[in-house]
């Protein structure tokens, strides 16, 4: 039986990187460790684990390539760096034209590169080299965003990275351990229906929320 609102983990997001947080006791306190959020839903539940554990908060920006029409598929996702992830199964079975690809490609970049800048207020990206990340999302289901993610980031050549969510499918969760080092994911409900599921409150996270979150995070890096 799939889990209701009122039986969900969370109340919403920001509980949910609390929860998240005490899975993640060995990172705290550690110079080497940064918190990168997956805007915009991922920034409320990466703020709440940055700030448990003590530890440095950016953004990593990555889109979704969804298929027009038909919501709830994903085809794929590109991240900063050009990077682009598909999911072949999801192109495969539902036959997807290569311009129907390109022009969704091209929609997301150009919110991609929006939200690089409306987030960053022309702040550079954080330096990952040589440091261990914690790559926060409020949940995996997918899984490409995430995937894409980590093959962006491995660009940059971090020492260790770390996928962390308060909720995710089973087989995603365990999936993911083939590309990140580790994978965190806080509760595994089965069956498994969607990342809501486990929130009392799912609504959208919007821009000013967002940019008050990562400009938190900033003052408190200057202190």
């Amino acid at each position: 039986m799939a889990t209701s609102r009122s039986e969900a983990l969370f109340s919403d997001r920001r509980a949910a990187g609390r929860a998240l947080a005490q899975r993640l006791p060995a990172y705290a306190g550690r110079a080497d460790v940064i918190v990168l959020a997956l805007p915009p839903e991922g920034v409320p539940v990466a703020y709440e684990v940055a700030m448990a554990l003590g530890v440095t908060m950016d953004a990593f920006i990555v889109r979704k390539l969804g298929v027009p029409g038909r919501d709830e598929f994903t085809m794929g996702a590109i991240a900063s760096g050009g990077v682009r992830v598909l999911n072949q199964q999801v192109m495969s079975v539902l036959h997807i034209p290569g311009d129907v690809l390109a022009e969704v490609t091209e929609r997301e970049q150009r919110e991609l590169e929006r939200q690089e800048q409306r987030y960053r207020g022309g702040r550079p990206a954080p330096q990952v080299r040589n440091r261990t990340v914690l790559l926060v999302d409020d949940g995996m289901a997918t899984g490409a965003t995430m995937q894409a993610a980590v093959k962006a980031l491995r660009r940059q050549e971090p020492a260790r990275i770390v996928v962390a969510v308060p909720t995710g499918s089973p087989q995603t969760c365990e999936e993911l351990r083939t590309a990140a080092d580790d994978v965190v994911c806080a509760t595994t409900p089965q069956p498994f229906v969607s990342v809501g599921q486990g929130y009392q409150d799912f609504s959208p996270t919007g821009d000013e929320e967002v940019v008050q979150l990562l400009a938190q995070t900033q003052a408190r890096r200057q202190e």
